[in-house]
């Protein structure tokens, strides 16, 4: 048989099955291959919130989408050109995202009438053996079979090896797709070096469906995408809240002080302590506590004590932390609060994507509670953008709320390692004792930034009063007068403002400098925002894309570019939260476009919105 190799530009692939298939280890396996490879890449894991959802139906699939190119992109891809399905449900919930004429890979053993009832397909309806199918390249492969039949000689059980079905699925695809099997038999063997027969099992039915393709006489032709060129450097393949906890071990050595995470595990924010907690080598110290109060609150204490506190959550976990949160806005120490957003509200959508909690940040708190919002618009930018939200907190002595989502922080990119040296310096000074024109030490006495001293317990003659209670001026004593309460509440809010003049001036991400639209956007849109707007402007069309990092302040010049657009378009997967913040500041009509399924908001769906407001 001969078998042909074809160059194509960019391919997106999504694996789908049950949540038991073991489709994010694919998808994770083939995401790293592919970095390694030296392809421009785009992630977006999707899987259920239950731990372990009801087999075989609808609610239980769990998919892994990853689209990679030789040219750099920016999305996970709006559509598919291949759909792994193995199972009845996963094709059901999948299909409408396949190109019409793209590859459907189906276990037909997922088809049998026990999976197709639970798919909640009608009786003697099989996708497979109707029309339904038409217009696809479908491959019927019995994936479950194959498996078991490479295995036959290892002295496992069955459902243990069926586990290794994904792994049948991984080996097939690397033989589509002219890759090499070695990055995925390394991970094995680092995974389970100690489970020979767990090892064996996998390895062996990662080569039966690499040789499984040498085999078939249905694929004719294998595919290859070439290198993407990326700017020079060494890169890897990093998700957002990975690059996040670099990011925070970057600023803890830079500024020279001690990183402390105090948090409590919730989706999907964990994975931010599981990394801090292997980088112990650098000073890092994680507390699980036993809910989110104390977590906060141990770091708030962390923080009075001379390290850089940080504490990490979700929407419903930073709901719990607010009193607290307060309480640092009031003692104005440094507080790193890092929220990973998710749909709400309450539990809401565990495990789906939502920019949910910006009204939340700015003004999720009682009373006049000013507090730096700065957020990050890619896996890759979380290192830079939380470096940056913990510069803030630490020369200006203030908490900052960092803000993901489930979208950036489970998606993966390739990242270029960033050289220590050109990252900004983060100096701290601490208040190391009292000067010989001082009497006593006045905690509150302020700098040209207004913001106040650092003073480490124990410093003798620094001892000052904390507490939640409104604070004299200067003196740090209680007070209940009410034009000291006045004039306190107007300080907070001018020093917060006041960081409007050590953070950059808004930039065009790309664009004219004046135009018909300005789509403005912030955190997860970034990517869908910027493929849209460069296809618009291929096609002639007077649109600008910006993209805001810091919410709050905002940069100083950026009422002035709103007004330089005739309509400014912020798209965002809420309900509008961020459009109602630049209406009421800059008095601009600006235009809402709000997706809130879940799910990032696609690039076609842009192109559509802004050629409608043209």
């Amino acid at each position: 048989m001969s078998v042909s190799t074809q160059t194509v530009e960019e391919v997106v692939i999504k694996f789908a099955g049950d949540s038991g298939d073991g489709m994010q280890l694919t998808g994770t396996q083939f995401t790293n291959n592919t970095a390694l490879s030296g392809s421009d890449l785009s992630t977006f894991p999707d899987f259920p919130a239950e731990i372990r959802a009801p087999q075989g139906t609808v609610p239980g699939v769990s998919g892994f989408q990853l689209r990679f190119s030789s040219n750099e992109i920016y999305t996970p891809g709006d559509s598919c050109d291949v759909l792994v399905a193995m199972n009845a449900a996963a094709l059901k919930v999948n299909i409408g995202s396949l190109k019409q004429g793209g590859i459907v890979i189906v276990n037909t053993d997922g088809f049998d009438a026990k999976n197709l009832r639970l798919a909640n397909y009608a009786d003697d309806v099989n996708p497979l053996e109707d029309d339904s199918l038409q217009g696809y390249q479908v491959y019927k492969i019995d994936i479950t079979k194959l498996t078991r039949e490479a295995l036959k000689e290892i002295k496992l059980g069955t459902k243990e090896k069926d586990r290794s079905k994904n792994m049948f699925v991984l080996g097939f695809l690397y033989w589509l797709y002219n890759r090499d099997m070695e990055s995925t038999i390394t991970f094995l063997n680092e995974k389970f070096g100690k489970k020979e027969d767990i090892l064996e099992s996998n390895i062996t039915a990662l080569k039966a469906g690499y040789n499984y393709g040498d085999t078939i006489e249905a694929f004719t032709t294998r595919y290859k995408v070439d290198k993407a060129k990326l700017p020079a450097g060494n890169y890897r393949s990093i998700t957002g809240n990975t690059a996040l906890a670099y990011g925070i071990i970057a600023a803890g050595e830079t500024s020279g002080l001690p990183i402390f995470l105090g948090t409590y595990p919730i989706t999907p924010a964990s994975d931010i302590l599981h990394e801090l907690a292997r980088h112990k080598n650098f000073g890092i110290r994680t507390f699980q506590a036993e809910d989110e109060i104390a977590g906060v609150t141990a770091a708030i204490g962390a923080s009075y004590g001379g390290s850089l506190g940080v504490t990490t959550s979700s929407g419903p976990g930073i709901a719990l932390k607010t009193e607290a949160i307060g309480l640092a806005v009031m003692l104005e120490i440094p507080l790193l609060i890092v929220n990973i957003q998710r749909g709400g509200p309450s539990t809401g959508l565990p495990t789906k994507t939502e920019q949910s909690d910006l009204l939340q940040a700015y003004y999720g708190r009682n009373g006049e509670c000013p507090m730096p919002v700065v957020a990050a618009a890619t896996p890759g930018d979380c290192f830079d953008a939380v470096y940056e939200a913990s510069r803030i907190s630490v020369q200006h002595m203030t908490p900052v709320m960092f803000l993901s989502d489930g979208y950036i922080a489970n998606g993966a990119e390739p990242w270029r390692y960033p050289q220590s040296k050109d990252l900004k310096p983060i100096e701290v000074k601490f208040k190391e004792g009292l000067s010989s024109d001082e009497a006593d030490f006045l905690p509150y006495l302020r700098d040209e930034k207004l913001v106040r001293q650092w003073a480490v317990p124990g410093t003798p003659g620094l001892e000052h009063r904390i507490g939640g209670l409104e604070k004299e001026d200067v003196t740090g004593n209680v007070s209940y007068d009410p034009e000291n309460h006045q004039h306190m509440v107007k300080v907070r809010q001018q020093k917060i403002d006041l960081i409007a003049d050590y953070i950059p001036l808004q930039e065009l991400d790309s664009g004219p400098e004046k135009g018909d639209v300005l789509v403005l956007g912030w955190g997860s849109t970034y990517g869908a925002i910027k493929s849209a707007v460069r296809d618009l402007q291929a096609d002639d069309k007077s649109v600008a894309h910006a993209h805001l990092r810091y919410l709050r302040p905002f940069p100083k010049n950026l009422g002035e570019v709103l007004n330089n657009y005739k309509t400014v378009l912020i798209p965002e997967i809420n309900n509008g939260q961020l459009i109602k913040i630049i209406r009421d500041e800059f008095l601009i009509d600006a235009k809402g476009y709000n997706k809130i399924k879940g799910v990032p908001i696609t690039r076609r769906e842009l192109i559509n919105a802004v050629e409608e407001l043209l």
